[in-house]
């Protein structure tokens, strides 16, 4: 066979495969969640602080299908789903979803999105307690089925629970290495940052920093000290105001589930599309034109046979390539539905107003905002509390 018609040969063979699609079956397992072995004495359960997820909007590309809004919302429902499931495990004092790292806590975990579509998810967790001392550093990854979001057997059971179940044991495990004595010195060391941030001149000597750059306590108020129980009043109406924040994420979690899953179900069924519509437009085009290219070769043979073969392998390239560039035009209009979908769950979540017992709060894109007038406001409440300690007429004036 001469090499001409081995070419033809290659390119009509190209034409019939370039029909031909490639699926590729995933399957994914939850890891049961882990749970402590004996109880935990009260005043040893460590609070964590879950900061809301930073959205990983940072450098995106138009080609990446990443759609802002469906990110946004994505970094507040994860975190929540996060909380939860670190409070199934029984070995924690209040998990607590945060806007921000400001919040001082025993632990603060915080996570970036690093892919996330209705098929795979990719987060980027860190976790750092009181002390400075580093957790976690790691990515986790997961992928859901198609079973995922048409099993009536799953319920409200997340579609990348897996993720969730594998922090919250790589957390426990941590925290199996701190002892008794370990866990109290830690939540002393929180209370003693929250006091440093308040009254600093007062507080500033009760911690120091060791050559890893880790906290340690070198000693503490006495327990009637009266600028530590103002510290302790000043410290409770924070997590009264962060507990609060606690019923907008919930709420916020719960108007989101059913119009995000539905969301992630059509994402997922896009990005499968997607992938298959580009795979077999990029095979229709590489045959289309291989057989375009062999035909025109062919077309100038003096072997009548050859330049039949040639005039076919030409009109059945053009044919790849006209139906390349549309299964690619059909492509498009599966990114431009993902788009819609993304504006339409935008839409579902609307911002949460809360009342408080001196104003209303709105909670939505500046969350963080308000969280940040709050602390000021916490920090006027205690100097006016300062004041009234110093001039001890205050508090029986008239």
């Amino acid at each position: 066979m001469s090499t001409l018609s081995r070419l033809l040969f290659a390119s009509l063979l190209l034409v019939g495969l370039a029909g031909c699609v490639n699926q590729t079956v995933k399957s994914t397992s939850v890891p049961p969640l882990e749970r402590p072995a004996t109880s935990v004495a009260e005043a040893e359960l460590l609070d964590v602080a879950i900061a809301v997820f930073d959205p990983g909007l940072d450098n995106y590309e138009e080609d990446q299908q990443i759609y802002p809004e469906v990110r946004k919302a994505e970094a507040r429902f994860m975190p929540r789903l996060l909380a939860e499931t670190l409070q199934n495990t029984g070995a924690w004092g209040a998990v607590r979803v945060v806007p921000n790292d400001h919040q001082i806590s025993d632990l603060m975990v915080e996570g970036t999105i690093l892919h996330s579509d209705g098929e795979n998810l990719q987060l980027h967790v860190e976790a750092r307690d009181a002390r400075g001392t580093l957790w976690l550093d790691r990515e986790y990854s997961a992928h859901a089925s198609r079973y995922a979001y048409t099993s009536p057997s799953r319920g409200n059971y997340d579609a990348f629970q897996a993720i969730y179940h594998r922090i919250a044991n790589d957390l426990l495990q941590q925290l199996r290495s701190l002892d008794s004595d370990g866990r109290r010195d830690l939540r002393r060391i929180t209370e003693m940052r929250f006091a440093q941030e308040f009254a600093p001149e007062a507080f500033e000597d009760y911690l120091r920093e060791d050559r890893r750059g880790h906290l340690q306590v070198v000693r503490l108020p006495a327990e009637d000290d009266p600028m530590l129980e103002r510290i302790r009043r000043i410290r409770e109406r924070d997590h009264l105001f962060v507990d609060t924040l606690q019923e907008h994420y919930g709420q916020f979690s719960g108007d989101m589930y059913d119009p995000y899953q539905e969301w992630r179900k059509m994402s997922y069924e896009e990005a499968i599309a997607l992938q298959e519509l580009r795979a077999e437009s990029r095979r229709q085009l590489i045959a289309g034109g291989a057989a375009v290219l062999a035909g025109i070769i062919a077309a100038g043979s003096d072997n009548r046979s050859v330049r039949t073969a040639g005039s076919v392998g030409i009109i059945g390239g053009g044919y790849l390539l006209k139906g390349g560039l549309e299964t690619r035009n059909e492509a498009q209009m599966h990114v431009q539905a993902l788009e819609e979908l993304g504006m339409s769950l935008e839409a579902e979540i609307t911002p949460r107003v809360i009342e408080l017992e001196d104003r209303t709060v709105m909670l939505s894109g500046n969350v963080e905002e308000q969280y940040e007038q709050w602390r000021e406001l916490l920090s006027d409440i205690y100097r006016a509390e300062m004041g009234m300690l110093d001039d001890p007429t205050a508090a029986t004036g008239p």
